[in-house]
C-alpha cells in the first residue's frame, strides 16, 4: 500500500473539518446519545453546515429537521448514522447515491454480533467498492477536530467545554478512550488536532485514517488505541510514512487472540507467542509500544526527541542525576526490569564534576543529595552530564524540592533543555505546578518511574522503518481460497535451493525398495520417510538415526514400512529420504509465516531440545537484510556460546545471518506461494564452514 497526498488530504478535510454534516437519526433531546453530536456541534461553535434528519419531527433542539438526506438543500461532506442497526445499510447506501464523501455509523450489532450482523458488514464493504463512499465505523463513537470546532461524537465525556488544541493525532478502536485521553490530555497540557474513534474498521482503517493526516502541519505525533493489529499492510505504510516526516507514533496495545497464532505445520507461530507477534510489528514499524496509559500522552515530548534506531545501532546509555537516592534506584530497576541499565559516570565525568565543586561516589546515580535542590548544582551537574559522551539520555530525579520549591528544582532542567542530548524529569512528589512548569518548556516529564522507565526503554526499542519492503501478504486474494498444501521434504529442499539456504546432501528411493542402492556420501546416514502427508515425521516412527552400512539401511527401510503400517495406515508414503549424519556446534530453528494481521515474518529460535523449553527466540516482519539478521543473531541467548565465549569454538553466525535473510526474501517473492516455511533444525557449523537445513517444512498456496 502507498500514499497518496492528494486522497489523502481530500479524505482529511471529509473526515475533520467537512463544509457540511449531516446527522441521520438526531434526537430532539439532547441527553440521549444520539442527541449529543447536534449539542456539541453548537457549543463548541462548529461554522459549517450542520442538518439535523429525522422523518418523524420537524424541528430537533429547536432546529429545522429534514426528512431524509435526499431532502437536504446540498449533498452533505460527512453524515453520521445515528440510527439502529437495522437501518444503517440502507443508510450508507442512500450516501453512496447521492455522492457522501465520508459516513461515520454509530450503531453495532455487526460481525461481532454473529452472522447476521457479518453479512450486514460485507453489505457495507460491497457499497463502500461500489459507490467509492468512505466509512468510518460501525461502531463509531465519532470524529473530533478541535481545531475546526467539529465534535461530532456521541460520547458523553465532550460534553465538558474548551476540548484542549494541539498537535497530537489519536486514532482509537475504542470511543470511549478518546474521551479518556482528552480528560487525561486536559490535566497534563496536552492538546490535541484530531482524534477518531474507528470502531469495526469495515472500511477506514486507523493505518488509512492516520495515512490522510500526514501532511498536516498541525499535527507532529500520533497516539493509538489498538485492540488488534487487523489492516496491518495499511498501518506498516502510514508507520513508514510518519517516520519518513519525523512524526512519532506512540500506541497502547491490548492483547491479541490466541486463535490468531494457531500453526498449520509449523513451530513457528506458536513459538512466536500471540503477543510478541504484535509487539515485533510495532517495533520494526517505529511505533513506540507503551505499557502503561499514563505514560501514553507522557511519551510526546521525549519521542520528538529522540530519532528511530537503525539496525545493529549500539545500545542506548541512559545517565540519572538526582536529589534523592532512593527515587532515582526506583528508575534504575524500572530500567533495568525492561532490559535496560544506566551507565555509570565514567571517570573523566566525574573529574569534571568534582573541578566544579559538585563530589559525587562513582556508581548507577549521580547523587547531588540535598545540594542537588540549589539552582547552581543542579545545572553545573546537567551542563556536565548532557556533553559527557558515556551518555544518550539523561534523567533528572527530584525528590519534594520539585513540590516544595519548583523555581530552585525545575528550573535548572528548563534551563538545560535545550542542549543537544535529550533530558527527561522524573519528580517522586506529587508536584502539579513543577510537572505543568516543565510540560509547558516542552521537557519530557513523568510523575513515576514506571511511566518514565517504560516510555524510555520503548522508545529507544523503536527500529527504523524506512527500509522496510512492502510485502505481498494479501495480494492474491484468489489464492487465499485455494486449499493450503505441504511439500515433502525433498520438494522443500529444491525450494530451499532456489531461495540459497544451504541444506544437508540427500538421496530419496522407493520406500518399498528391497535393497538399497549406492549412496553417494559416506555412511552413517539417517533414513526419513519423505511425505507431504506426514509432516512430523518423528510422531510417527519416520526417523531413524545412525545407520552404519548398507545391511542397516536395507533394514531401516522395513523398519519403517512397519512403523507407518501400524501409525499411519493408509497415508500416502511412497518415498524414503536419506541423508549422512552431520553435528554441528548448535541447532537452531528459522522460521517464516504469513501472519493474519501483521504479515510475513521471520523468527529464529534456539534448536534442538531448547526450542519449546525455552521460547529462547527473535522476530522480525520479513524480509530482513543481513545486518538485521545479525541483530536478531545477537537477541537469542544460546547463540552467545558461539561468539568465541570462554574459548568456546566459534560458530559460522556469517553464514546464518545470510540463511535467515535468504528465507526471508519469500515475503517479497509471490511466485513460490509459501504460507510458512521452518527449517528445524539448521546445523551452525564452525566458523567458515557455513549452515545445513537438516529438515523442513513448507505449506503453500
Amino acid at each position: 500500500m502507498t500514499y497518496s497526498t492528494t486522497t489523502g488530504s481530500a479524505l482529511a478535510q471529509a473526515l475533520l473539518s467537512p463544509r457540511s454534516i449531516a446527522l441521520v437519526g438526531a434526537s430532539d433531546d439532547a441527553s440521549k446519545t444520539a442527541g449529543r453530536p447536534l449539542q456539541f456541534l453548537r457549543q463548541a461553535g462548529f461554522a459549517g453546515a450542520v442538518y439535523p434528519v429525522n422523518p418523524r419531527r420537524a424541528l430537533v433542539q429547536g432546529e429545522k429537521a429534514w426528512a431524509s438526506l435526499a431532502d437536504l438543500p446540498e449533498v452533505p461532506e460527512h453524515v453520521f448514522v445515528l440510527t439502529g442497526t437495522d437501518s444503517v445499510v440502507e443508510t450508507v447506501a442512500e450516501c453512496g447515491r447521492l455522492g457522501v464523501k465520508v459516513v461515520t455509523v454509530l450503531a453495532s450489532g455487526f460481525s461481532e454480533s454473529g452472522s447476521a450482523g457479518a453479512a450486514r458488514e460485507d453489505a457495507l464493504r460491497a457499497i463502500v467498492r461500489e459507490t467509492g463512499v468512505r466509512l468510518v465505523g460501525p461502531s463509531s463513537l465519532g470524529v473530533i477536530s478541535p481545531r475546526t470546532r467539529m465534535l461530532l461524537t456521541a460520547n458523553a465525556a465532550f460534553a465538558e467545554p474548551d476540548i484542549p488544541e494541539g498537535r497530537v493525532f489519536v486514532a482509537s478502536h475504542s470511543g470511549s478512550m478518546i474521551g479518556a485521553l482528552v480528560s487525561r490530555g486536559r490535566a497534563r497540557g496536552v492538546g490535541f488536532a484530531g482524534l477518531v474513534s474507528v470502531g469495526n474498521e469495515v472500511d477506514l482503517s486507523i493505518g488509512e485514517i492516520c495515512a490522510a493526516t500526514l501532511d498536516d502541519p498541525g499535527i507532529d505525533s500520533y497516539v493509538l488505541f489498538l485492540e488488534s493489529l487487523h489492516h496491518g499492510a495499511a498501518l506498516r505504510s502510514f508507520a513508514r510514512e510518519a517516520a519518513r516526516r519525523g512524526k512519532p507514533v506512540m500506541a497502547y496495545k491490548l492483547g491479541r487472540s490466541a486463535a490468531a497464532a494457531e500453526m498449520v505445520v509449523t513451530h513457528t507461530g506458536a513459538l512466536a507467542g500471540e503477543d510478541d507477534i504484535a509487539e515485533a510489528f510495532l517495533r520494526d514499524c517505529g511505533i513506540a509500544r507503551i505499557g502503561i496509559l499514563d505514560a501514553l500522552l507522557e511519551s510526546r515530548p521525549l519521542a520528538l526527541r529522540l530519532p528511530l534506531r537503525a539496525p545493529q545501532a549500539a545500545r542506548p546509555r541512559v545517565g540519572i542525576v538526582t536529589t534523592t537516592g532512593g527515587g532515582a534506584a526506583m528508575v534504575v530497576d524500572q530500567l533495568g526490569i525492561r532490559g535496560l541499565d544506566a551507565e555509570p559516570a565514567s571517570a573523566a565525568t566525574l573529574a569534571q564534576l568534582a573541578a566544579v565543586g559538585i563530589q559525587v561516589s562513582p556508581g548507577r546515580i549521580v547523587d547531588l543529595t540535598l545540594a542537588g535542590a540549589r539552582y547552581d548544582v543542579m545545572k553545573g551537574a546537567l551542563d556536565i552530564l548532557l556533553q559527557a559522551p558515556e551518555f544518550d539520555l539523561v534523567v533528572a530525579v527530584v525528590g519534594s524540592s520539585a513540590r516544595l520549591q519548583p523555581e530552585l528544582a525545575v528550573k535548572p532542567i528548563i534551563d538545560s533543555a535545550g542542549s543537544a542530548k535529550p533530558l527527561v524529569a522524573m519528580l517522586v512528589p506529587e508536584a502539579p505546578q513543577a510537572i505543568a512548569q516543565l510540560t509547558a518548556a516542552g521537557v519530557p516529564c513523568f510523575r513515576s518511574p514506571e511511566s518514565c522507565a517504560d516510555v524510555i526503554t520503548a522508545l529507544f526499542n523503536r527500529r527504523s522503518p524506512l527500509d522496510l519492503l512492502d510485502p505481498t501478504w494479501g495480494a492474491d486474494e484468489a489464492g487465499l481460497a485455494t486449499p493450503p498444501v505441504n511439500l515433502n521434504e525433498a520438494q522443500a529442499y529444491e525450494l530451499l535451493d532456489q531461495l540459497g539456504v544451504p541444506h544437508a546432501a540427500y538421496l530419496t528411493l522407493p520406500l518399498q525398495s528391497e535393497v538399497a542402492p549406492v549412496l553417494p556420501f559416506e555412511f552413517p546416514v539417517v533414513v526419513k520417510v519423505c511425505s507431504a502427508d506426514i509432516p512430523h515425521k518423528t510422531e510417527v516412527g519416520g526417523v531413524l538415526l545412525n545407520i552404519r552400512d548398507g545391511a542397516s539401511l536395507n533394514a531401516a527401510l522395513a523398519t519403517l514400512r512397519g512403523n507407518l503400517a501400524e501409525r499411519a495406515p493408509g497415508v500416502p508414503a511412497e518415498l524414503a529420504l536419506v541423508q549422512p549424519m552431520r553435528l554441528g556446534l548448535a541447532e537452531v530453528l528459522v522460521g517464516y509465516r504469513i501472519d493474519p494481521d501483521a504479515g510475513p515474518l521471520i523468527m529464529l529460535a534456539a534448536g534442538g531440545i531448547w526450542t519449546d523449553l525455552l521460547r529462547d527466540r527473535s522476530i522480525r516482519l520479513a524480509p530482513v537484510s543481513v545486518a538485521t539478521a545479525e541483530e536478531m543473531i545477537s537477541e537469542v541467548r544460546a547463540l552467545k556460546i558461539l561468539t568465541g565465549l570462554r574459548g568456546k569454538p566459534r560458530g559460522d553466525l556469517k553464514a546464518l545471518a545470510e540463511a535467515i535473510s535468504a528465507l526471508s526474501q519469500l515475503a517479497i517473492q509471490p511466485e513460490h506461494g509459501v504460507l510458512e516455511a521452518e527449517v528445524n533444525p539448521l546445523m551452525i557449523m564452525g566458523e567458515g564452514q557455513g549452515v545445513l537445513a537438516v529438515d523442513a517444512l513448507i505449506l503453500k498456496r
